[in-house]
């Protein structure tokens, strides 16, 4: 099932219009509930809902890497088929409650803290990285990346997060509309397929902001790169939880605000 759709639209260059057929990345609502009570609304493209949840409960501390996977149910279907609602079911002696409702309203596709009553400060730091990274491994990964950007290739409007291994290798690429909604499903299937600990790398198409950053750090990720800027607390935060930072990485550069 394809994660883009085709819209008609007029294109007006110069004075002149004309009719255009372009495909547009969708957008739909995914309902999550935790043993039947609502945890969060996002706002998300279609596929990989299983991915996307698992992610999300790990990098908000719902899970822990060690824990068994929860059982997800399948509890809604838009009228085009889509996945639109999941229930988790877990051991109620299992969750850290501290964590639930939390996410009591819409959280949209470009906000990973919308709905959130507090900032959560992780604790704690990485081991430090002896992870070889020069430009040419830079440039090199971020091709890969975008050569498997199908949906951006078509609409132009996708974020990508990929994930490599300590020899630059891919190991698992996911778009979505939002930026912390494709590092999630990244998140996601490494933790499904028992492939988190051989994630070195973790790419980002967009820009780096302080969600991105926890969530790289609960998911013990330690070296983060990205197409666009690092916000200021995103670096700060880099530093503090021993995660080396890329930023501006563009063919031939990048630039180092956090060396772990």
């Amino acid at each position: 099932m394809s994660n883009v759709r085709a819209y008609d639209g007029i294109k007006e260059t110069a004075g002149q219009a004309e009719g255009v057929h372009d495909f547009l990345t969708l957008e739909q609502p995914l309902s999550i509930a935790i043993n039947g009570e609502p945890f969060t609304l996002t706002m998300q493209t279609p596929g990989d809902e299983l991915d996307l949840t698992h992610g999300l409960l790990l990098t908000e501390g719902v899970l822990k890497k060690g824990d068994d996977l929860s059982q997800i149910e399948i509890t809604g279907k838009s009228a085009e088929g889509y996945t639109s609602a999941v229930n988790v079911v877990m051991d109620e002696s299992a969750l850290r409650n501290v964590q639930l409702n939390k996410r009591s309203l819409l959280s949209v596709a470009s906000c990973g803290i919308c709905g959130k009553t507090e900032l959560d400060v992780p604790q704690g730091r990485l081991e430090i990285s002896s992870d070889q990274l020069s430009t040419e491994h830079i440039d090199r990964m971020f091709e890969t990346m975008q050569t498997g950007q199908s949906a951006f290739l078509s609409s132009g409007g996708c974020h990508a997060a990929a994930a490599f291994n300590a020899a630059h290798e891919l190991i698992v690429l996911r778009e979505d509309i939002g930026r912390h909604n494709a590092v999630d499903k990244v998140i996601g299937a490494l933790l499904q397929d028992g492939r988190l600990k051989d994630a070195r790398f973790l790419l980002v198409s967009g820009r780096v902001s302080y969600e991105i950053v926890v969530k790289c750090f609960m998911a013990g990720i330690p070296n983060l790169l990205a197409v666009s800027a690092p916000s200021s607390l995103a670096v700060d935060f880099c530093k503090e939880l021993g995660i080396t930072l890329y930023g501006f990485c563009r063919p031939g550069r990048a630039t180092c605000y956090s060396r772990a």
